[in-house]
């Protein structure tokens, strides 16, 4: 076990990654929680699970070997800014409402950022960016958030990712990806009956909404949308509800550093929605 560090929030003393059921806030696992250990117990644990039962399988997952390796090599070896702090190490769960009726489709945890943190785009400059954004549209109770606990709701919106472990250069494998969709496709399965729009930010996010839009039955446009910034495409859920699918590009800093995203262009995705 590793050292015994505080919480930057409660002060609690907690190893690194996180073990299950320890306290960590907002952690939904136990010691009882079942793990996912391969791509088959993956696809089974995903079906049926209640609301916060998922959150909680998704939190303990050790499917993909390379991820769970690099996700604890991280949580033990840290950034330097961070040395003093526990982390997560652990994948990382939906952020939001089950029935918020708008969704943010993103790609995978930062290394530094929510697998420190153990919340979605908490922690690091893509969620400085996105959570200032989401404050501005009213949907965040806050303009900024760094820590699991510290103040943070989200009203309206729910954040998810295709993703939900720490990939190495942040690229995860199409076999990751493949493993992990059950996950996804759980979570659009909860926000389907409340969801209007799906906002992907980057084309992972979209191809892997897609992609589990269609496992789900709904209508998909043909040829497939493509993505872009502002990209927009009407699905159709087996009721017959439509939702927008809509592109944005990705809050990273290489976006947002260069110009590629600027706040006006976010806000202007962000309040169409």
């Amino acid at each position: 076990m590793s050292e015994l560090l505080p919480h930057p929030v409660t002060g609690a003393p907690f190893a690194s990654p996180v073990e299950p059921g320890t306290g960590w806030p907002d952690d939904l696992a136990s010691a009882e929680t079942p793990v996912a250990r391969t791509a088959a117990q993956v696809r089974r644990l995903a079906k049926g699970a209640a609301d916060q039962e998922l959150d909680a399988r998704i939190s303990v997952c050790r499917a993909c070997p390379r991820l769970v390796a690099w996700r604890e090599e991280v949580a033990t070896s840290k950034r330097a800014a961070f040395a003093d702090q526990p982390y997560w190490g652990r994948p990382v769960p939906a952020l939001g409402p089950p029935d918020a009726p708008v969704v943010i489709v993103g790609l995978a945890p930062a290394a530094h950022g929510a697998n420190r943190t153990g919340r979605n785009f908490t922690g690091d400059r893509s969620g400085d960016w996105l959570f200032a954004a989401l404050h501005r549209a009213g949907y965040a109770s806050q303009p900024e958030s760094w820590a699991a606990g510290d103040g943070l709701t989200l009203d309206g919106v729910r954040i998810i990712a295709p993703v939900r472990c720490a990939p190495p250069q942040n690229k995860p494998t199409t076999a990751e990806k493949q493993t992990c969709a059950p996950w996804l496709d759980a979570d659009l399965a909860r926000s389907a009956p409340f969801v209007r729009s799906i906002m992907c930010l980057g084309a992972i996010g979209w191809d892997a909404t897609i992609a589990g839009v269609r496992h789900a039955g709904w209508e998909v446009p043909r040829p497939k949308p493509q993505f872009g910034h502002g990209s927009r495409a009407v699905l159709r859920t087996p009721e017959g509800r439509e939702v927008e699918l809509v592109g944005c590009y990705h809050v990273s800093q290489h976006n947002t550093q260069t110009g590629r995203l600027t706040e006006a262009m976010l806000d202007e995705v962000i309040g169409s929605l």
